[in-house]
Formats: C-alpha cells, sequence, structure tokens
C-alpha cells in the first residue's frame, strides 16, 4: 500500500513483541519505555481536559504494566500541580519490574494512595478526572469480580468526571474489541506506539471513547522486523486517488463495463453504474438482457446499456450472451459482474461461458448474485485472472465458505483470509469495519476500515461501493489500492449522510450522489 495510506494494528502479543524487540535488540530500558507513555499520556490529559493545576485526580492502578502507567503518570500529575490520589487494586508486593519502580518513586514522594478493596469514602467522591490503569491488552476473557465492581465504579462516575484511559479501557479485549462482559467507558483513550486491532474496531468506540495513538519510541526498524497482521485505513488513503487532469477526455477517464440486472433487480446494474460515474468514470456501459433495457436505462441517459439478445423474449441470462460480453469487455478498462444478476441457472451457465477460455482482459469484480454462482461452481475462482476482487456481504462470504452467517461475523478477518486465499483474488467483506485482504501475497495483513456509518446500510450501499471500485481499478489502480480507496472513500459518503440524515433514511442513490462531494470537502 502507498505510504500514508495505513497504519499498522498490532495484536497485543505483536505489540508485546515490539516491546520486547526494543529492549532487547536495541537497549531500550522498561523504565524508559513507561515514562514515555506516561508523558504522552500527560500531553493527552491536557488536551482533554485542559489547564491541570488543581484538578483533583482518581487513579486507580493495577499491579501490571498498565498500573505502572498510572503510577507514573501520577507524578507528573503531581508536578503539574494537579491533586493526585493513586488507588492501587492489589496489596505493593503485587507490583512487579517498572510498576513497583514507579510505585517506590510515588512513595517517596509522599504521593497519597490508598486500597481499592479499603477505599469506600475515596470512591464515592467525584473527582475532575478518573484514569482508568486497571487492565493492560492482555486481558483475556471475563472480569474478575472486584475488577468488574471497579469499572462498574468508574463508569457509574462519567457523568460528573472525565474518565481517562491509558493504553486500553479495562475490561476490552485487546485482540477483539469486546467487552469481558463490561468495560470502562472512556471518554478518551491513550493507546501507546500503535492502536491495538481491537480498539480500532467500531464495536470498541463506545468503550474507548476518542482514541489518541501516543508513539513511546520504538524504533522503525523493530515494526518492519515484526510486521503487525493488521492494518487500519487512515484520511492519507484518499490523497491516492487518481487525479484529475485537466487534459483527460472521456474516453481516458476510464471505462466501466458492467454486466448485471434481471427483472425485478434492474435498479442494482444502474446504481452500480452511477457509482462509478459519482466516482469519476468517463463511460460506463450496462450489459444486460435486451428485455429489461429499458428498466435499467431508468432515465439515465449518461449511463449507455448494451442490451444482450435473449434466447427467447424474458428469458434473461444464458450461455450464448458470454461472448458478446467478453467481447465487450475488450475496450473496457474494467469490469464488474454480478449487481442485479439473478439467480436462475442461466446465470450460472453465462459466468461459466465467461470465463471459461481463462480471465477477462482486465481486472474484474464479481459481486452480488455472481457470488452466488462462484460459491456453488467454487473452480470458477481459478479463472478469474490475478486482478480479481470479491466483494460480499456476511451472507455471500458464509455461503462461499460453508459456514453460518454468526460464524463469519464472529472471525470476519479469519473469514476473508480464507476466501482470500483459497481464490488468490483481493477479497473485502462488507460491513461495520470492512476487511480487506489481499489473496496475491500470503501474509499480507487484513486491512481495516474505520468507518461504521448506519446510513451505508441500505440496499444498493453495496452496489454503489462495486462501482466505485471498478471505477479505481478503470484509471489504473491496482486490485488492492482500488478496494481500500473505494472502501474508505464509500465510508466518507456514510459519515457525511449521517449528517444530513441523522436518522437514516437516505438511499442509495444519495450515497453515489455523495461521492463527488466528500472528496474534496468532507464537512457538510
Amino acid at each position: 500500500m502507498p505510504p500514508g495510506s495505513v497504519v499498522p494494528l498490532p495484536t497485543p502479543v505483536e505489540m508485546a513483541a515490539w516491546d520486547a524487540a526494543a529492549m532487547q535488540d536495541f537497549g531500550f530500558h522498561p523504565h524508559v519505555l513507561m515514562e514515555n507513555a506516561a508523558r504522552a499520556a500527560l500531553d493527552v490529559l491536557e488536551e482533554q481536559y485542559g489547564p491541570l493545576v488543581g484538578a483533583r485526580v482518581h487513579l486507580y492502578a493495577g499491579p501490571g504494566q498498565n498500573g505502572g502507567d498510572a503510577l507514573a503518570l501520577a507524578r507528573m500529575l503531581h508536578m503539574a500541580g494537579a491533586d493526585p490520589l493513586l488507588l492501587l487494586a492489589r496489596k505493593r508486593a503485587r507490583f512487579h519490574k517498572s510498576a513497583a519502580y514507579n510505585l517506590r518513586l510515588a512513595e517517596k514522594l509522599g504521593l497519597p494512595m490508598a486500597s481499592l478493596s479499603r477505599a469506600g469514602h475515596a470512591l464515592a467522591e467525584r473527582p475532575d478526572i478518573l484514569v482508568d490503569g486497571l487492565l493492560g491488552t492482555g486481558f483475556r476473557g471475563s472480569l474478575a469480580p472486584d475488577f468488574a465492581a471497579w469499572v462498574a465504579k468508574i463508569n457509574a462516575a462519567s457523568s460528573k468526571s472525565l474518565v481517562f484511559s491509558l493504553d486500553i479501557p479495562s475490561g476490552l479485549d485487546g485482540a477483539t474489541g469486546l467487552p469481558g462482559p463490561d468495560a470502562v467507558r472512556a471518554t478518551a483513550t491513550a493507546t501507546f506506539e500503535a492502536a491495538k486491532v481491537g480498539l480500532f474496531l467500531p464495536h470498541a468506540r463506545p468503550f474507548t471513547g476518542r482514541l489518541h495513538v501516543c508513539p513511546i519510541g520504538i524504533p522503525a526498524q523493530v515494526k518492519a522486523a515484526h510486521p503487525a497482521s493488521f492494518a487500519g485505513l487512515c484520511p492519507g488513503i484518499m490523497d491516492h486517488a487518481p487525479d484529475a487532469s485537466p487534459l483527460m477526455h472521456k474516453g481516458t477517464a476510464g471505462k466501466v463495463l458492467v454486466g448485471g440486472g434481471s427483472p425485478g433487480l434492474c435498479g442494482a446494474p444502474l446504481l452500480c453504474a452511477m457509482g462509478a460515474m459519482r466516482a469519476g468514470a468517463g463511460l460506463v456501459t450496462v450489459a444486460c438482457p435486451a428485455g429489461i433495457e429499458p428498466a435499467v436505462k431508468a432515465g439515465r441517459p449518461e449511463i449507455m446499456t448494451a442490451p444482450l439478445p435473449e434466447t427467447s423474449p424474458g428469458a434473461g441470462w444464458s450461455a450464448d450472451m458470454a461472448e458478446a460480453v467478453r467481447a465487450l469487455a475488450t475496450t473496457a478498462d474494467a469490469v464488474v459482474i454480478g449487481p442485479g444478476l439473478g439467480r436462475e441457472d442461466g446465470g450460472e451457465a453465462f459466468l461459466a461461458g465467461l470465463f471459461s477460455p481463462g480471465p477477462l482482459p482486465g481486472p474484474v469484480i464479481l459481486d452480488a448474485d455472481a457470488l452466488f454462482f462462484l460459491a456453488r461452481v467454487p473452480d470458477l475462482a481459478t479463472r478469474l485472472g490475478s486482478g480479481a476482487v470479491l466483494t460480499p456481504h456476511p451472507g455471500e462470504m458464509a455461503r462461499l465458505l460453508g459456514l453460518s452467517v454468526a460464524e463469519v461475523e464472529a472471525d470476519r478477518p479469519g473469514a476473508a483470509r480464507t476466501l482470500a486465499a483459497r481464490t488468490g483474488a483481493v477479497v473485502v467483506l462488507k460491513g461495520p469495519g470492512t476487511v480487506i485482504v489481499d489473496g496475491s501475497h500470503a501474509g499480507s495483513p487484513a486491512i481495516l476500515s474505520p468507518h461504521a456509518a448506519p446510513n451505508l446500510a441500505v440496499g444498493g450501499s453495496g452496489d454503489v461501493l462495486a462501482g466505485v471500485v471498478v471505477r479505481l481499478l478503470a484509471a489504473g489502480c491496482s486490485p488492492l489500492l482500488a478496494a481500500c480507496l473505494g472502501v474508505y472513500w464509500h465510508g466518507l459518503c456514510g459519515e457525511r449522510l449521517s449528517r444530513r440524515f441523522p436518522r437514516r433514511g437516505n438511499t442509495a442513490v444519495d450515497i453515489a450522489d455523495a461521492l463527488p462531494r466528500v472528496f474534496r470537502h468532507p464537512q457538510p
């Protein structure tokens, strides 16, 4: 991926490996890394709260490294003129390594501290700031009863106190982003060096609040030697969209072919074509059975159509149409097959014929009903070519892998990786936090979208997305870049529409119409 388009998202285990490598290979002392983390957290806290002089701060400190961060932060808060109170989750003897070192410093400075198990009066207070340093990214499973009670205390105070989590809200699984079964609901979280993958996932947002990524000095060589297995799309991806050259004309702006449409599903190829046009394609043609061509056209003069002769009136797709579509594909820069194709047997025969001589001359996307037939004829994937992109939603992914939708949703990255490995294609598993995996490079990271916009959860949204991606392919983007850029761009439309339609109610046409508006001007 181009520089600036993604950020690494290590798992908690991978983050621990970064820390270990920084210490073992470069000689970083763990005290230094903890000190860096606390100083970065102090900066974030000042940004979130304002001047800290006189602020009453309660710091909940567990015995691990996360509690050590809280202990170091308490010392810095004291030096900044705040009024910190340390609340220890375990006896002092249970603190080890850098956490024990910072506990000794806090004691020598005379910072007030108490045991959480005996701090009834303090727990009833509502300080200006509550710092959550109970549990770190190593947490898994369910909270112990005493920790669950402390998490509940913190959350109960959130209406009157700024809740600030260190590295991760306590009770949240850093790998999955799921609470166990509850977690601190922070106003803000300062996570160190990189967002752990669980923090990036949409369902973690009610717990993280505003997420700040704070570098603590891990060398770039460490990250290169121990690459993260996940990456997150970031705003810089939009810088890699194709330029609008003043010298371009419709023939050089990207020629797109959409193959799809059937009775009752005429809107899908039209929405896909509109997505491609709104994303900047110069020429878009929809190939469809002749009997539905007037409905597909639907009063859109900018969308060209290629009506395909049917074996009999209303017969729909058939193997006889494959040669005509292959001929049309030779004049296109990229092709998408599937929107509204329908699930009649003729569609399967058409797809088999379309790819029986081998791949199409340019990049291709299989979307919607084409994926239904791919599940029925798995060896079709071997004929798609190296530039293929597959765009399933969870139901389509479940059919492709022989799983239930619940199983797919339980491990979305795993499902995307499995399909990518089987097909060698770029796989886009749609939904909140869309997952993108490049099957042409074994071991490549699963790339996650930060967007989770309810306004995208509407019929035809996926057709528009396919149109955006195919336009980017037609403009010369690699399959992976086209998929990532298209997903992020589509997500921006959802964010914009959530402001115009705060209780939803937008249509897929609105998503397509938002595409040119969010690219340069993301605000309404």
